[in-house]
């Protein structure tokens, strides 16, 4: 993105924000930051960035707090990566939950910091606000609603999540491993972690209509395909 990225930090530790500052800056991007969950939710409102980059534990409004509010509350959607030196998968699925869109455990690189805020920005930058249309599937990533050729379709948390990054990353195959990391982190459950929500997936998607959008591309991993 040859102007940069409007990236938005909220966070309240000034030393953190002055190295963020320095390095995001230093790559010509334009950094706002704020030093608390109620401001920082405002500003998120007020002028949307292109990436919100937020703190989980903040003074007044804590980071889950801003982050749930902001999905309610913004007429768009803004990629969210979550800071925090919580590192269990209950912290990051709860982050995930709250609507995060990517999870970076303190301390981290800054080359990392800037690497998933190119990501983010790049995944989230060609959509339709906060729905995702492919042929004839929609995914309202406020709501939580997903519907295929006018019916709705109803999916568990871990199957819907899938199909958001399935569909975010349309039309290129994402891979096993690449799945994985983004629904488990380093934790993913023993065996294999996505055969059963896959199976779900497809249930929901795909058997009640004549053409399957969920396809398998054999030993690289999955992709979807337009009906339309």
């Amino acid at each position: 993105m040859h102007d940069g990225l409007h990236i938005l930090v909220i966070e309240d530790n000034p030393a953190l924000r002055a190295g963020m500052a320095t390095l995001l800056e230093a790559r010509g991007h334009r950094v706002a930051f704020a030093a608390d969950g109620r401001s920082g939710l405002q500003m998120a409102l007020d002028e949307p960035p292109d990436v919100l980059v937020l703190d989980l534990t903040l003074p007044g409004m804590d980071g889950l707090r801003v982050c749930s509010h902001l999905r309610e509350q913004a007429d768009r959607h803004i990629p969210i990566l979550m800071l925090t030196a919580r590192d269990t998968l209950g912290d990051k699925l709860i982050g995930f939950q709250a609507g995060a869109d990517d999870y970076l455990v303190k301390p981290f690189a800054g080359e990392e910091l800037l690497a998933r805020c190119l990501a983010l920005a790049h995944r989230h930058g060609r959509r339709d606000g906060h729905v995702l249309r492919i042929g004839s599937l929609g995914i309202d990533r406020r709501s939580g609603a997903v519907c295929r050729g006018g019916q709705t379709i109803e999916l568990p948390q871990t199957a819907y999540r899938l199909l958001v990054l399935l569909a975010e990353a349309w039309p290129r195959t994402v891979t096993r491993s690449e799945l994985i990391r983004r629904l488990w982190g380093d934790e993913a459950p023993p065996s294999d972690p996505l055969r059963s929500h896959l199976y779900l997936l497809r249930q929901a998607l795909d058997k009640p209509f004549d053409r399957p959008m969920l396809k398998t591309v054999h030993d690289v991993g999955f992709k979807l395909e337009a009906d339309a």
